[in-house]
């Protein structure tokens, strides 16, 4: 038996864990306080000040744990070091993380900005769409190169090939899914607790897809980052101690999506990631409503604000949207057993 990811879990819970007592001391000193924005319900203010760019801690804790997970498989003979010899599994492993890490840079990129320089709002739209949309092609043109040449639908038998016909539709419609959820987890993120949670239980799920498909890397990555969210939810949780801002939200949408690629069944993250999606459509339906009736479809948006406002408190909230998750999880899992 291959205990390779019970490690990887272990060290990863660990090292985000004692981070806390390293990083956010180091984020107070250098006075990374969020900003609370006016948009948000009024009792939120009292966070302001809380230290931020905590993500940094989950990032840590995923690379940390899959590098030693790595030396244990092999020197063990387990199957994650062995899969890894295969350029393929290796190129998607390493793609996937990249691609996180990019996301991420762009995350802390805006949290410094935010924070260091003092502009609320970050980087623009515009410039925040064009690095993501940049990032996301990188990603895919890789995975063409290292060998996705089809894809899987639930109830259909033969896998669609995705390099002719109308296949080729899958690259821009997969493009605008990378930005889409990776946007998606960034606005999930605004509860304590809330998008760490969330995560946790999306990695698990990915964790169990992917022991099915005997694909030890993914399993491990699945499971590192399970860890970290794990990790984080220590310092997170209400009353929160740091925040993980745009470095960890976005890192944690790059790796939900990338766990989804890996497996070659990224249709899942539509039943897996339902929170994130919630998410999302609640504010692209706030500003519709709005726009053509004028008026406000959910007392504030994201979803998980109107929620707030209606008195539910934001443990309760975060325990209500991982067991939405889990459901999703649970039916993603079923029906994965179909293609």
């Amino acid at each position: 038996m291959d205990y390779t990811a019970i490690v990887v879990a272990i060290i990863s819970f660990a090292v985000t864990t004692l981070l806390g007592f390293v990083v956010i001391p180091y984020l107070r000193k250098l006075k990374f306080g969020q900003t609370i924005l006016d948009d948000g319900p009024n009792w939120h203010k009292e966070k302001q000040g809380t230290p931020t760019m905590g993500g940094v801690m989950i990032v840590a804790g995923v690379l940390v744990s899959m590098v030693m997970g790595f030396g244990f498989s092999w020197l063990i003979s387990g199957d994650y070091a062995n899969e890894m010899k295969h350029p393929k599994h290796l190129i998607y492993l390493i793609a996937g993380l990249v691609m996180a890490l990019s996301m991420c840079g762009i995350g802390f990129f805006d949290d410094y900005i935010k924070v260091v320089k003092k502009r609320n709002l970050g980087l623009t739209a515009k410039q925040k769409t064009f690095l993501q949309l940049l990032v996301s092609a990188a990603y895919l043109v890789t995975l063409r190169i290292a060998g996705m040449e089809e894809t899987y639908i639930p109830f259909v038998a033969k896998p669609i090939p995705i390099t002719h016909g109308l296949g080729l539709l899958f690259w821009p419609i997969a493009l605008m899914f990378i930005y889409g959820f990776t946007n998606a987890v960034n606005l999930t993120d605004g509860l304590d607790g809330l998008a760490s949670s969330v995560t946790m239980v999306v990695a698990c799920a990915f964790m169990l897809a992917s022991a099915n498909m005997n694909l030890g890397s993914v399993n491990c990555l699945s499971t590192a980052l399970a860890g970290a969210c794990a990790g984080f939810v220590v310092w997170n949780a209400k009353p929160a101690k740091v925040f993980m801002g745009d470095t960890g939200s976005m890192f944690l949408g790059g790796m939900v999506v990338a766990l989804s690629f890996s497996i070659e069944k990224p249709i899942l993250l539509l039943l897996m990631g339902c929170v994130y999606l919630f998410e999302a459509f609640s504010v692209i339906l706030q500003v519709f409503c709005f726009k053509t009736f004028g008026k406000r479809l959910f007392k504030m948006s994201p979803i998980h604000h109107h929620f707030e406002m209606s008195g539910f408190s934001e443990p309760v909230i975060v325990l209500l949207f991982s067991i939405v998750a889990l459901v999703g999880c649970l039916a993603a899992l079923l029906i994965s057993k179909y293609f």
